[in-house]
């Protein structure tokens, strides 16, 4: 009887352990759902320094547009709530001595890109952290918008850069339907309501209402680099034709400070702010829910080509925008 008693108190024993080990994996699972809705992220440390200070790398990549943080298929492309969220996060960490914009975009919506202006101005006025620039293949129109106020611009020699301006574009295919007979009833509440409608040729009232939108956001741009790069509005405007630069054309025209890599750009943090020998960190979200619904995603769909196109149906829209973009 003993034996069995005893025999039962161990199988008591285990069952326990089990049930903790249990409950803390689901706990842990459950913390991990609950970062992946909350838009969460992962520090990565990219290198190991011998000193206490730390250097945050954000990777501005793709499109600055906000698709809203609704949609399920996705491509693993830029996410503007999470990369304000970031951005915010790297400045009120008291233990982030300095933060690296790595940049690589054309550009995008002009709301977005001042969103993203305001919060490195914000960031430089109210914690005195350094913010630097990396420029990468592109960092064109709304993605020069975003580094003007940075401490220091760092571009590639074949940096794509500039194209300082605003464009809206729409179709007008009104020739073509009548050419097919397609015919168009448009009710309306004001004159300016159908303004820039794909069906009718533009009045030359609502070119100049947009063309003074246009201007208006314009006047914006050149301000933001007045102000962040300490150029006098005719400096500027000399240069913001819409035309983009090189690199090194880039620097030769004050737009940037210096020519380097990513590295290099580390580097200059580190010997201007006596930052030496910093741990270089990365905020990761590709755990976070977007990744898991695109790997879903992924799995639904045969080829690549098949997902882009469907996801591209989801985010397009038939309201012309004004942007900050450079489009080829």
């Amino acid at each position: 009887m003993a034996g069995k008693r005893w025999a039962a108190l161990i199988l008591a024993i285990g069952l326990f352990f089990v049930s903790v080990v249990y409950q803390i994996g689901i706990s842990e699972k459950t913390d991990q759902i609950e970062s992946f809705i909350n838009g969460m992220y992962d520090e990565d440390v990219v290198r190991v320094g011998e000193s206490d200070h730390k250097i945050v790398v954000l990777n501005l990549e793709g499109i600055i547009q906000d698709t809203g943080e609704a949609a399920f298929i996705n491509e693993g492309g830029y996410h503007h709530d999470r990369f304000l969220t970031m951005l915010d996060q790297a400045g009120i960490d008291e233990t982030v001595d300095g933060i690296i914009l790595k940049v690589n975009t054309p550009g995008g919506g002009v709301v977005e890109s001042a969103e993203i202006h305001d919060k490195v101005v914000e960031i430089r006025e109210e914690t005195e952290k350094p913010i630097y620039v990396s420029m990468g293949n592109t960092a064109a129109s709304g993605g020069y918008y975003v580094a003007a106020p940075a401490d220091k611009i760092v571009a590639h020699p074949a940096t794509l850069t500039g194209s300082i301006g605003v464009i809206m574009e729409s179709i007008n295919f009104a020739e073509l339907a009548d050419q097919v007979g397609i015919d168009f009833k448009t009710i309306k509440s004001g004159e300016f309501k159908d303004i820039m409608s794909a069906s009718r040729e533009m009045t030359e009232d609502e070119e100049v209402i947009l063309q003074t939108m246009i201007d208006e956001m314009y006047e914006d741009f050149v301000q933001v680099i007045v102000d962040g790069r300490d150029m006098s509005e005719a400096e500027v405007k000399e240069l913001a034709d819409g035309r983009v630069y090189t690199g090194t054309q880039a620097e030769e025209l004050d737009l940037v400070d210096d020519i380097g890599t990513l590295e290099d750009t580390i580097a200059m943090m580190e010997a201007d702010n006596n930052l030496s020998e910093a741990t270089i960190v990365e905020y990761d979200t590709s755990f976070g829910l977007d990744a898991l619904f695109g790997v879903t995603a992924n799995q639904l769909f045969q080829s690549d080509s098949e997902l882009k196109g469907l996801t591209n149906l989801l985010r397009s829209s038939d309201s012309p925008r004004a942007m900050y973009l450079y489009s080829r």
